[in-house]
C-alpha cells in the first residue's frame, strides 16, 4: 500500500491510500482501520470512502511529526569514495529536526545564512513498532513502510563544525514523500534504484546496493543505544554526485526544480527558491 497525507479545498489534512495506477486518492479519515483490513483479508473487497483525482487533491509529508529523524553520513561506498574518506567502521547517525520537514511540491527555502545549500537523495524507513536492542536477524519485523527524503544542507554551516543537526534542519531542509510504501511492497530495498535530478540533468544515479550499512545495521546499532519508537524515520544516506563533490560545485540555487526518485516509492519534487 502507498499511504499519504493529503489535502482539499478543505485545507484539513487526511489519511490517504493511493489507488493503484489510477491515479486517485481514498480518503480514510472515516474508516481507516476496516478499510486497512478489507484490503488485507483474503478476499478483498473495494474500499469505502471518498475518492478524489490525484491532480485535485494537495499532497504533504506523509508523516509530519515523527519522533525522531535519525540520519545517516557516509553511508554509500561511491559516496564516501568522492569525499574522500574512509569507510566509516560505525555507522555516522545525526539528527534532523522534525520542524526542517515539507511535503511534495513545497519550496526549499535558502536563507541567506548560507551560500552553499545542498541535496541528497535517500531512502528513508518508518518504524512501524518500537524496540530496545533489536537483533539484526530480526530487525525487518520492526520496518513498517519506506519513503524518499532529500537530505538539504548547508555545506558551509556543516563543515565549520562537527556537529552536523543544525546545519541540517534549516526550515524546509527535509522534503518527504510523496507516500510511505508499506514495507510487503518492496521486495528488496537493498535493491532499488536511486536518483536525483535538477531540472533535467541527472546529478545522482546509483543502487541501493552500495549501501555500507544495511537497514537491519542501522536498526541494531541506533536500537543497541537508544530505543526505537514508532514513527521514528531513519534515513539511509546519499549516494554519489552531491553537489560539494563535484567539480564544479552544484549548489541549489533559485529557480531550481528538484526531483529524487526511488524505484518502487515514486518521485519527490520540489522546487527552490530564495528567502
Amino acid at each position: 500500500m502507498k499511504l499519504v497525507t493529503f489535502s482539499t479545498q478543505e485545507r484539513i489534512r487526511k489519511p490517504g491510500l493511493l489507488l493503484g495506477e489510477s491515479r486517485e486518492v481514498l480518503d480514510l479519515s472515516g474508516s481507516y482501520k476496516s478499510t486497512l483490513h478489507a484490503l488485507q483479508s483474503p478476499d478483498p473487497v473495494q474500499p469505502a470512502g471518498a475518492r478524489f483525482s490525484l491532480q485535485d487533491v494537495r499532497l504533504h509529508a506523509p508523516i509530519s511529526n515523527p519522533p525522531r529523524i535519525f540520519a545517516v553520513g557516509l553511508n554509500y561506498r561511491d559516496h564516501a569514495m568522492e569525499s574522500g574518506l574512509e569507510i566509516p567502521r560505525f555507522p555516522v547517525v545525526f539528527f534532523k529536526m522534525t520542524s526542517a520537514i515539507i511535503g511534495p511540491e513545497e519550496s526549499i527555502v535558502i536563507p541567506p545564512e548560507t551560500q552553499e545549500p545542498d541535496y541528497e537523495a535517500e531512502l528513508a524507513v518508518v518504524i512501524g513498532k518500537g524496540g530496545y536492542r533489536i537483533a539484526a536477524g530480526s530487525a525487518m519485523d520492526y520496518v513498517y513502510g519506506y519513503t524518499i527524503l532529500n537530505d538539504v544542507s548547508a555545506r558551509d554551516i556543516q563543515f565549520s563544525t562537527s556537529q552536523w543537526s543544525l546545519s541540517k534542519s534549516l526550515p524546509t531542509f527535509c522534503p518527504m514523500g510523496p507516500a510511505i510504501v508499506t514495507r510487503e511492497e518492496i521486495a528488496d530495498p537493498h535493491q532499488l534504484q536511486i536518483q536525483l535530478s535538477i531540472h533535467d540533468e541527472m546529478l545522482q544515479n546509483s543502487n541501493t546496493s552500495e549501501l555500507i550499512f544495511s537497514i537491519p545495521d542501522l536498526i541494531a546499532y541506533i536500537s543497541s543505544l537508544t530505543p526505537l519508537l514508532p514513527g521514528d524515520v531513519i534515513s539511509t544516506g546519499t549516494p554519489s554526485g552531491v553537489g560539494f563533490a563535484r567539480k564544479p560545485k552544484r549548489w541549489l540555487r533559485d529557480g531550481d526544480q528538484v526531483t529524487v526518485s526511488i524505484e518502487g516509492l515514486g518521485s519527490l519534487r520540489n522546487p527552490v527558491c530564495a528567502g
